[in-house]
């Protein structure tokens, strides 16, 4: 029997649900390819590359046949952190253009939502390498994701940060998904929550090992991946993943608005 091949990218908040292929029960039952870019696991399984990947949900919209695995995900029913839109002060209002770190496609396209939907504005769209510095020289706001935006997130003088989750649950009241594992065949190859289960169980140790190259403390660290991160769904973040694809579609971010097809 073959070994199932699976991609997720390699941020910290992917940790708890890849934890237990690299370090666990599932070491060596599955290969496992990690990326920086999000975007390039749902290249993977667009490819048919991989039996399943953990992608940007937008990925849904685009990629024939691919089906969700229920449950789990990363995602933030209020405030997720390591996603946000940067400025030098000025308000959201002002903006006038944007650069976009196209790292993960559905926190692109969650960003030009809150500026047509909720703000009724279209700035200039630049899409650009993560570098806050450039981004910044070149527009009045920058879209950063992961890991670099979860530094910033402690505050960097001169810079106001807007988390993304936060600025959708004021609009909607709902939760964001923002990843789920998804799969084009008919059955999960993998059991996703139980590894996403044994995972949790390491938090500390998985906060520990991301220690270095973030810079927050080990509290802080497992405060962000038990209370900012939620890698369960629940009915807010169900509602909030159906409206966000609606205003996807409504605002021509994908053509489509697929019904949530799970496999069983």
């Amino acid at each position: 029997m073959d070994v199932p091949r699976i991609s997720a990218s390699s941020y910290s908040n992917t940790a708890p649900l890849v934890w237990s292929f690299l370090y666990g029960s599932n070491h060596g039952k599955v290969e496992l390819i990690l990326d920086n870019a999000p975007a390039r696991s749902a290249e993977l399984l667009a490819a048919g590359r991989v039996d399943a990947a953990l992608v940007p949900v937008i990925a849904y919209q685009f990629i024939e046949g691919v089906k969700l695995i229920p449950d789990v995900c990363v995602g933030a029913r209020e405030k997720v952190r390591s996603v946000c839109l940067v400025t030098r002060g000025c308000e959201l209002r002002k903006v006038r253009s944007v650069s976009l770190d196209t790292s993960s496609k559905t926190s692109v396209a969650l960003t030009k939502i809150v500026f047509r939907e909720f703000m009724a504005t279209e700035p200039e769209w630049n899409p650009e390498e993560p570098n806050i510095e450039e981004m910044l020289a070149n527009s009045d706001a920058a879209l950063i994701i992961g890991d670099p935006a979860l530094r910033l997130s402690l505050g960097i003088p001169g810079l106001r940060t807007f988390d993304l989750a936060e600025l959708w649950r004021y609009y909607t009241g709902l939760g964001f998904v923002f990843a789920m594992w998804m799969t084009r065949n008919d059955s999960s190859p993998v059991n996703f929550a139980a590894a996403r289960d044994e995972g949790l169980r390491h938090i500390d140790e998985i906060a520990s090992n991301y220690l270095p190259q973030i810079g927050l403390s080990s509290e802080e660290m497992s405060v962000y991946l038990t209370q900012n991160i939620s890698f369960t769904i629940d009915s807010t973040m169900q509602k909030g993943l159906e409206m966000y694809f609606s205003l996807a579609k409504k605002h021509g971010l994908c053509e489509q608005d697929r019904k949530l097809d799970y496999v069983t």
